[in-house]
């Protein structure tokens, strides 16, 4: 792998927290996503399926993983399956991970090949009532359109064994990965290193009539000097109108004198993300209206991170948020209180340049799971990302850090990327 070795505990004590929230007589089948064809013979880069990375460190296709807690034998109690090494594989692939590099990566000391799994699955289902099966369910954009790995194995089962019990992965993860333990605080560090190279870089680059794509190569070239295994997500490198569009990411425009340019991005290292967000002028100075507007974005910001503390939940945070950005709107002309007063309760007035939330958990999703109902905990790894977005002016302002919540309010995991304005300046005037 590109990354450096992850600590094998961090997986052993997440599958021992995940085994101790399962039911008695259970078993947990958790299997890799695939390699997804391309055209022709080419195929897609690879990504792991997360809860499977979380509990067992492994990055690398058709591999299953198998927790079976009340096994009568204690080496049954946890198995993995992977592919098998062969002469031709080797010729063509290179090596796959040997038994002995899953052992050392995962800490699983029964490893098997997958072609095993179905006559092993067969003795162990007699002896356990429920099964645990990993599904998709947390993306808003899945499509049943697209079967998945997870998909032909929840369909195998049920065929195979119609009688037992079923049960979701996702139940259980979704309660343990938000809080992130000292290691994958780490691994998003390094993440976030990359990240605030890639923005140095593109501070260096960044002047009149450059292609936002150029910009963009700035942050590619970067997160694969630094061992990143991809974007975390496509770029959004928006400038002048396009940062109005909150997922424009065809970066195909020119970036124009006079504009501001609004840079989200982020970097996947070691399957864990950093999301981070900033804007910064074309021809390296900001005019007066843009330093204001993003001076007003920067305030919510630093408001916004004082909120950050445990026991807040996420609808009280998001309303302060809302709150901030509403009274910043007053300041800069383009909301009044005679509008507030008035308006639709359902539509307030700030939506009309403020229309997303401004926090969700980071981890190895970028979006990562857990629930909104649930108040700040210490160790949960949280962004912060207020905006205010004018397209009658093509004006599009987003300021957005990654912080890990303690006990006596939160850390900025991303305070060494340039923010303030004054530093923006001077960083592209150095060039």
């Amino acid at each position: 792998m590109r990354y450096n070795k992850i600590p094998t505990s961090l997986f052993v004590e997440n599958r021992k927290r995940f085994c101790e929230k399962m039911q008695s007589s259970s078993m947990a089948i958790i299997t890799s996503n695939d390699v997804m064809p391309n055209n022709a013979d080419d195929v897609m880069g690879f990504a792991q399926n997360n809860d499977l990375f979380y509990l067992s460190g492994i990055d690398q296709d058709e591999t299953i993983l198998v927790l079976f807690p009340d096994a009568i034998k204690e080496e049954n109690r946890a198995i993995l399956f992977v592919k098998e090494v062969s002469e031709h594989s080797k010729i063509w692939e290179g090596d796959f991970l040997t038994k002995e590099e899953v052992i050392e990566i995962s800490g699983v000391k029964n490893v098997k090949w997958i072609h095993e799994f179905e006559k092993i699955i067969q003795l162990f289902a007699f002896e356990s009532d429920v099964f645990y099966l990993g599904h998709n369910e947390h993306i808003k954009r899945v499509t049943s359109e697209i079967e998945t790995r997870q998909d032909r194995m929840i369909a195998w089962c049920k065929q195979k064994y119609p009688l037992h019990q079923y049960d979701r992965v996702a139940k259980i993860t979704r309660q343990l990965r938000p809080v992130k333990s000292v290691e994958e605080i780490k691994v998003i560090q390094e993440a976030i290193a990359i990240s605030i190279k890639g923005f140095k870089g593109l501070l260096k680059t960044i002047k009149p009539n450059v292609k936002e794509y150029e910009l963009e190569a700035e942050l590619t070239y970067e997160m694969v000097k630094g061992g990143g295994t991809r974007h975390a997500f496509k770029p959004i490198v928006a400038s002048g109108k396009n940062a109005c569009a909150l997922h424009y990411n065809f970066n195909k425009g020119v970036c124009k004198d006079g504009e501001m340019v609004l840079v989200d991005f982020g970097v996947c290292y070691a399957n864990y993300n950093s999301d981070t967000t900033r804007c910064v002028p074309v021809n390296g100075k900001f005019s007066e209206r843009q330093r204001a507007v993003y001076q007003s974005v920067l305030n919510c910001l630093k408001k916004g991170e004082k909120l950050f503390k445990p026991g807040v939940f996420p609808k009280d945070y998001e309303a302060k948020m809302a709150d901030f950005v509403e009274f910043e709107l007053i300041q800069l002309g383009l909301i009044t209180v005679e509008e507030i007063k008035n308006q639709n309760p359902d539509f307030p007035a700030y939506k009309k340049y403020f229309m997303h939330g401004t926090a969700h958990y980071l981890g190895l999703d970028v979006h990562d799971v857990g629930l909104y109902s649930r108040p700040f905990e210490v160790g949960m790894v949280l962004t912060c990302e207020p905006g205010i977005y004018i397209s009658e002016e093509g004006i599009g302002c987003r300021l957005e850090n990654d912080y890990v919540i303690t006990e006596n309010g939160c850390v900025n995991l991303s305070i060494d990327m340039p923010i303030e304005i004054d530093e923006i300046e001077a960083l592209i005037k150095e060039g």
